[in-house]
């Protein structure tokens, strides 16, 4: 790569030797990809182009320039997008285009700066992470069929499921599992608008799945967004 312009987002940046960054970036070019910067960093959330050079896995990057209008996320909006980017470190592999993921992250993190002004409505948040964690995990391969159970029979109204992710829904009368007909409305998604019940059904087997592919590695984004809940309540 040599002189490569990219346009992307900042999602992590750390300290290297005396003046530099090394810089995690989550470009629409190549996905992920991580390089060190000798210049002043932009802001978390804003597009940025630039320029990268290098053949090892990190890069040189140059001429960082903050691209379109600035974007401003503040209270829970922050802590929201620093999930995003949380996510896209900790699963995306590096040098792998993800254009549909890159699109769904640009269109999350700008609905989140609207996120003060639809306050009054209480699924908009969670609406949008939504879609954003159904566009990673399908990129990543892990999309949910919710039409059939683990054997390929397609699912039952009446019954009752538990999920797993190495398998998908298996019949069980288990405290704490899916109904069918419950299941079977969520294949509507992501084209319609869901019921506060169906997002927290989603929430509830999106959670269960990036926790698998996480593994040992919690989530920092969860904790700093709980401890900021509690202080506002």
């Amino acid at each position: 790569m040599r002189n490569q312009c990219l346009h992307g987002y900042v999602i992590h940046a750390r300290k290297y030797k005396e003046r530099s960054h090394i810089i995690h970036f989550f470009s629409q070019e190549y996905g992920r990809i991580d390089g060190v910067v000798r210049q002043a960093l932009p802001p978390l959330f804003q597009p940025v182009v630039l320029y990268a050079s290098g053949k090892s896995e990190l890069k040189t990057f140059n001429q960082l320039e903050i691209d379109h209008q600035p974007i401003f996320l503040q209270g829970e909006a922050y802590f929201c997008g620093f999930y995003l980017n949380e996510l896209l470190l900790k699963l995306c592999p590096l040098e792998d285009a993800l254009i549909q993921l890159y699109q769904q992250y640009h269109c999350t993190i700008d609905a989140l700066q609207y996120l003060h002004k639809n306050s009054q409505d209480k699924n908009y948040l969670k609406q949008s992470l939504r879609q954003f964690e159904y566009v990673l995990l399908k990129e990543l391969g892990y999309d949910i069929d919710f039409s059939v159970d683990h054997l390929g029979q397609p699912l039952i109204e009446q019954a009752h499921y538990q999920f797993f992710v190495d398998q998908g829904f298996v019949q069980s009368n288990l405290n704490q599992s899916f109904q069918g007909k419950d299941l079977l409305s969520l294949l509507s998604f992501p084209t319609v608008s869901l019921t506060n019940v169906q997002l927290l059904i989603l929430g509830r087997l999106y959670r269960q799945m990036i926790s698998h592919l996480l593994g040992d590695r919690p989530l920092k984004s969860r904790q700093l967004w709980l401890q900021y809940y509690q202080n506002q309540h």
